[in-house]
């Protein structure tokens, strides 16, 4: 393309010279001529004026005389009737230009200039056309070359952009060659690698969320199932097979809630639940886990409450809070449920360290961990809980105190005077 641009230019900057350049030649050639041709007719005529006056006075006429007054400087020819030729100059020899004059007495003035002067002076005439033209076409190839690198450097860095693109680095550029049509393809391009870079950037967060969420109940199905192998007696396989199903069934919310949150984190489907079934699984869940760690996890609080949301988000929300106790905290577990406003409240907290002093808020945020750990987990129970509706806050660093704040359903005076009771 480079090449292309340089030829196309240096072609139409060839035939402007040439035409024009011509035309140039030929009208300076006639020009020059002509102004000679002024010159000895001028000479002539201002000769036979210097001769009518001196014989009109009866001065001498002579070569001398003649040369000195007039500044011949060509060569000239008086011829006056009953004298002897009178000759100025050096006769030019070959081709000449003549100017003829006649005095009133008769005499005649013939000036000659050889051609050879007007050859020279067409010469460099030329010569001067032809530096000029070659200026000229030095300096279209100059801008030639320049504004081929302008088009061309663009066009290389675009298709550089195009196949970094292709082969995962989808970084946008951000860089303009005030070009239009070539910025418009750069925005284009820019806008496909944010594009990508949002895909890829879901993609990992989504296989994340995924390793993450699905390991805790992966673990539980599989002890349900050791179990269910190595029991003897009917009626205990039917119930760990029952339990064994229902985790299954889980395990299948918990995969379709982190597709639908990798597409659109707000699309749910809300409804009104009984908060304590969802508690009440969770502890059962847990339960094994916290008795083989040598702890305890308790139920206390308001009871027969409703919340709308979706229970499956509810129930994520709350095993990230309870593995993140029994990975980091200590001493017993305690989920609390209580009222406040128009929120059903849900409460858990432990007897262990707490949150470090230096991530308070920072809790909640990727990849930011008090201890060696992925630091996806709270992230993950907090974007669930906002898609649902909800929201989850740290309400205390020490003791630790997470409250999953969620929209209650008033069913009347009779749920308002529930009892308040441990559950264990």
């Amino acid at each position: 393309m480079r090449r292309r641009l340089i030829n196309s230019t240096l072609a139409v900057v060839l035939v402007v010279i040439a035409v024009f350049g011509v035309s140039l030649v030929i009208v300076e050639t006639r020009t020059i001529s002509s102004s000679a041709q002024e010159r000895v007719d001028s000479e002539a005529v201002r000769l036979v004026s210097i001769v009518d006056s001196r014989l009109f006075g009866g001065e001498p006429v002579n070569p001398d005389i003649l040369a000195e007054q007039s500044g011949a400087k060509r060569y000239a020819l008086i011829e006056i009737p009953g004298r002897a030729p009178i000759e100025i100059g050096t006769r030019p020899e070959g081709s000449v230009i003549r100017g003829t004059a006649e005095g009133e007495r008769g005499e005649t003035v013939t000036v000659e200039e050889s051609r050879s002067t007007i050859t020279s002076e067409v010469g460099r005439t030329l010569l001067i056309i032809g530096a000029v033209a070659l200026l000229a076409v030095i300096a279209a190839v100059l801008l030639a070359v320049r504004q081929a690198n302008r088009l061309t450097s663009p066009l290389t860095d675009l298709a550089e952009t195009a196949e970094r693109l292709g082969s995962g680095d989808p970084r946008p550029r951000h860089k303009r060659y005030g070009v239009p049509e070539l910025d418009r393809v750069a925005d284009v391009l820019d806008a496909s690698a944010e594009r990508i870079a949002r895909m890829l950037t879901a993609e990992r967060r989504l296989a994340a969320d995924a390793s993450h969420q699905l390991r805790t109940p992966l673990t539980a199905l599989s002890m349900r199932l050791e179990e269910v192998a190595v029991a003897d007696d009917l009626d205990t396989v039917k119930e760990e097979a029952t339990i064994a199903l229902t985790q299954v069934e889980r395990l299948t919310d918990v995969v379709e809630r982190l597709l639908t949150n990798s597409r659109d984190p707000r699309t749910g489907s809300a409804l009104a639940f009984d908060l304590d079934e969802v508690i009440k699984q969770q502890i059962e869940e847990w339960r094994p886990a916290y008795r083989s760690a040598g702890r305890a996890i308790v139920h206390s609080g308001k009871q027969g409450m409703r919340a709308v949301g979706t229970p499956g988000a509810v129930a994520q929300v709350l095993a990230a809070l309870i593995e993140n106790s029994l990975m980091h905290g200590g001493g017993t577990v305690a989920l609390r449920t209580r009222v406040t406003g128009n929120q059903s409240v849900i409460e858990v907290t432990d007897e262990g360290p707490g949150v470090p002093a230096d991530l308070g808020a920072r809790i909640f945020e990727r990849a930011v961990s008090g201890r060696s750990s992925t630091g996806i987990g709270l992230a993950v129970a907090r974007d669930l809980a906002e898609a649902d509706g909800g929201r989850l806050e740290l309400l205390q660093q020490q003791p630790p105190v997470f409250a999953l704040f969620l929209s209650r359903e008033v069913r009347g005076r009779a749920d308002e005077a529930a009892r308040e009771r441990p559950v264990r």
